[in-house]
């Protein structure tokens, strides 16, 4: 990607749309796996759609057609367009006041060519296709959603979406976001109704911790390492086949039948944690989300949009991770997957509740998320699926720099991957980066997709 490009992006007024008829005026709580203090930051989502002639020929207008499907859809969802208020014990719920979701139309003078053959974050002037309105960006009494539609000067156009995240998670946002798509192209209602029952992810009564949660410790920062947000470098990388077959010719034969998920994890982990460099006989961790939507029987109902995941952690010396054989962060990685269980779930419930809904550990944290198979890409408003469609960028949290999103792309060759961007401060990156090739190259293939 073009990562020096720069443009002008001349945006209308921001407005709050509605819900297109009367909604409910109640209140509904957020469950107590939604509401811990985790997930109550915000989080970008962009989608890059190519110009399609027939519709411009039919007087289509994208920020018309998204607005007015929004708008219809919100009868569904219509929490969405509500406000969150914090009640006693720090509960969150969910003002249903019907006042709207934030959305911009815009213009920008940039094609989609322009930003290259390999759309991937980080984004040039994201800042100027998601504009952060002020007052807005708040977690209590602000919008819950803000999307900003740009139109582009070949016609194709930029969807960009900010989330609450206490809202919903991946799974539940494309669910969103593909009833949109649904109602832009001339639905009545969604395929997939809006199922709200935030009470399956409570506690329980009496709250009981019944499971190990690591990962919500606390854990002193006594040497000072978490990752300063100044000098921060994010970059992008792809892993194809051939990466991925590379490094399965690093694990033992009896663990190559892990996923590519569980091997990438495993790999990143221990090269960031080569890269930042903690004391040899301080404790690491690393966070993989795990969708527990079918880890409950019965499973969660179809069209449940809350966030229904775990952050089972995986923990280790720095020296152990570090000089160890790949496998042995391998079997850790899929070790801990295999933790989330309904009983997990619940007992994650019982914790927030009996603790006060606490951060996850972010000392010498880890985080990482797969959502190539969330189906961003396939979210279509009637211009056909998403060039991209994912995260906007790396490192976003409560806590900055932490996370990284596993996101399906195909590169310039045509080979289909993941690219995963990476945040982190610059030297850091140059050892990681170091540590990364050695592991994952046969030394002639160019890993490293994008810099900003």
């Amino acid at each position: 990607m073009a990562s020096s490009l720069t443009f002008k992006v001349n945006r209308q007024s921001p407005e709050l749309v509605r819900p297109e008829k009367h909604t409910p005026p109640e209140c509904k709580l957020l469950s107590d796996v939604d509401d811990q203090e985790g997930l109550r930051f915000q989080i970008p989502v962009i989608q890059f759609y190519r110009h399609d002639p027939s519709l411009v020929a039919a007087g289509k207008d994208p920020v018309n057609v998204i607005r007015e499907a929004l708008a219809k859809t919100l009868v569904f969802y219509y929490p969405f367009a509500g406000r969150l208020r914090e009640g006693p014990c720090r509960k969150l719920m969910v003002d249903c006041t019907g006042e709207g979701v934030m959305f911009i139309g815009a213009d920008a003078d940039v094609s989609l060519r322009d930003f290259g053959d390999a759309l991937q974050p980080p984004f040039p002037c994201l800042e100027e296709l998601l504009y952060d309105v002020p007052g807005s960006g708040g977690v209590l009494n602000c919008p819950l959603l803000l999307i900003q539609v740009t139109r582009l000067k070949c016609g194709g156009f930029i969807f960009a979406l900010r989330l609450n995240h206490t809202m919903c998670d991946a799974a539940g946002l494309v669910q969103f976001m593909a009833a949109v798509g649904e109602i832009a192209r001339g639905a009545t209602a969604p395929s997939v109704l809006p199922v709200w029952q935030r009470e399956l992810l409570d506690a329980r009564q009496p709250p009981r911790v019944t499971c190990k949660h690591h990962e919500y410790e606390q854990v002193p920062d006594t040497k000072g390492t978490i990752i300063p947000l100044d000098d921060m470098v994010h970059r992008s990388f792809f892993f194809g086949s051939k990466e991925v077959n590379n490094l399965r010719k690093l694990v033992p034969p009896q663990l190559r039948n892990c996923s590519s998920f569980e091997l990438l994890t495993a790999c990143l982990w221990r090269c960031r944690t080569i890269a930042i460099s903690p004391d040899p006989e301080e404790e690491v961790r690393i966070l993989c989300i795990v969708n527990a939507r079918n880890r409950f029987n019965p499973p969660l109902p179809n069209g449940y949009y809350g966030n229904a995941f775990a952050f089972p952690v995986a923990i280790s010396t720095a020296e152990n991770l570090c000089k160890k054989p790949l496998g042995y962060a391998l079997e850790l990685v899929m070790k801990t997957k295999a933790d989330v269980t309904e009983e997990y779930m619940k007992s994650l419930a019982d914790l927030m509740v009996i603790r006060g809904r606490p951060h996850f550990t972010v000392v010498r944290t880890y985080l990482v998320s797969d959502v190539t198979r969330a189906g961003f890409g396939d979210v279509d408003f009637g211009w056909g699926k998403a060039f991209y469609g994912g995260p906007a960028k790396g490192g976003v949290g409560a806590i900055p720099g932490v996370a990284s999103f596993y996101i399906p792309f195909r590169n310039e060759k045509g080979e289909d991957g993941i690219v995963v961007p990476i945040c982190l401060p610059g030297l850091a990156m140059e050892q990681f980066v170091k540590e990364l090739e050695s592991m994952i190259t046969d030394r002639t293939s160019v890993f490293i997709t994008s810099a900003l």
